[in-house]
């Protein structure tokens, strides 16, 4: 099994450490504490939890790559060997793109398998896209999908130089010492 070492911080709070041996593995993340220290981020808590938490053996059918094809530039590439276009959907749906195909029914009674190794079940794959991250092209050619994929960040996001102006200007203008007169009634 695995150790539990506490120790105390200088605050006077106990500090628990769990020490796993080898062959354990920590299956549970908590990220109560994430939740209750960010503003924001509960999309990118969730993502994890749901990341973490899927089964090891989830579904793996078709096999796919993710590729950086530049500094922006994403590329998706999903094999669908006997799908046509037709029978291919791809749609962005609530920040995920989602690829599904459907072979159409044949009613071919002509033909009896012996052996049927190529698989043609329909599926669905489901990819979460990062803020910004948009698709801009998909083809598919010699049994693969390929989905391009560029992140634009607004300009309102990104950095920019905030001039440091001196104490007569402000808001750009130039400001002008205005004295006032007042006569003094007698």
């Amino acid at each position: 099994m695995g150790s539990v070492t506490t120790r105390v911080c200088p605050y006077g709070r106990p500090l628990k450490t769990y020490r796993l041996e080898k062959d354990m593995h920590m299956r549970n993340y908590d990220f109560t504490p994430l939740y209750r220290s960010t503003v924001g981020f509960d999309r990118l808590a969730s993502m994890l939890d749901i990341a973490l938490t899927a089964d090891a053996g989830t579904n793996t059918y078709p096999p796919y790559n993710i590729e950086k094809a530049g500094e922006d530039k994403y590329r998706i590439t999903v094999a669908v060997s006997g799908f046509s276009e037709d029978e291919l959907n791809v749609e962005m749906r609530e920040g995920q793109l989602v690829i599904a195909a459907k072979k159409a029914e044949v009613a071919n009674d002509q033909i009896t398998y012996l052996h049927r190794g190529i698989a043609q079940r329909a599926f669905e794959k489901r990819f979460q896209l990062a803020d910004h991250v948009r698709p801009v092209g998909a083809e598919s050619s010699e049994g693969l999908l390929h989905i391009d994929l560029v992140r634009e960040v607004p300009e309102a996001l990104k950095p920019r130089k905030i001039e440091i102006a001196n104490a007569s200007m402000i808001n750009g203008k130039t400001t002008q010492k205005v004295t006032e007169s007042r006569a003094i009634e007698a």
